[in-house]
C-alpha cells in the first residue's frame, strides 16, 4: 500500500520530469528499483499514470511517465493531505520546543552551551 508521502513524492517528481529513466526515479526519490515499479505499477492500475515509450529515442526501451486527468486531481488531494500531516507535525513540534525551553527557563543552573 502507498502511503500519501510515496503517492506525493512520486506524483511530484513524475510530473516534473517524466522523461527520467526507473533508475534516475528511484535514485530521485531515494526508492529500490523493486519499490519504484511497485509504486509505478500501482498508479497505473489507479489510472494516475499513463506510460509511453519514446518513438524517436536511440534507447526503445525508454519510457515517458504522465500524469493522467486522474493524477493530476490525485496529485492536488494528496498534496493537501500531505500539508496537512505536515503542518500538524510542525505544530507538535513548536509545543515541544516551547516545552523545552520552559523547562530550561526553570532549570538555568543545569544548563550548558549548546
Amino acid at each position: 500500500m502507498l502511503t500519501d508521502a510515496d503517492r506525493y513524492q512520486l506524483l511530484r517528481t513524475l510530473e516534473n520530469n517524466p522523461n527520467l529513466s526507473q533508475r534516475q526515479l528511484a535514485a530521485e526519490l531515494g526508492y529500490s528499483l523493486g519499490k519504484l515499479n511497485y509504486c509505478l505499477k500501482a498508479l497505473k492500475e489507479k489510472g494516475w499514470v499513463k506510460v509511453e515509450n519514446f518513438r524517436n529515442s536511440e534507447n526503445k526501451s525508454a519510457y515517458f511517465y504522465k500524469l493522467t486527468p486522474a493524477g493530476v486531481g490525485e496529485r492536488a488531494r494528496v498534496t493537501r493531505r500531505f500539508l496537512q500531516k505536515k503542518l500538524e507535525e510542525h505544530e507538535q513540534i513548536e509545543k515541544q520546543i516551547a516545552a523545552l525551553k520552559q523547562e530550561v527557563a526553570q532549570h538555568p543552573e543545569k544548563q550548558r552551551p549548546v
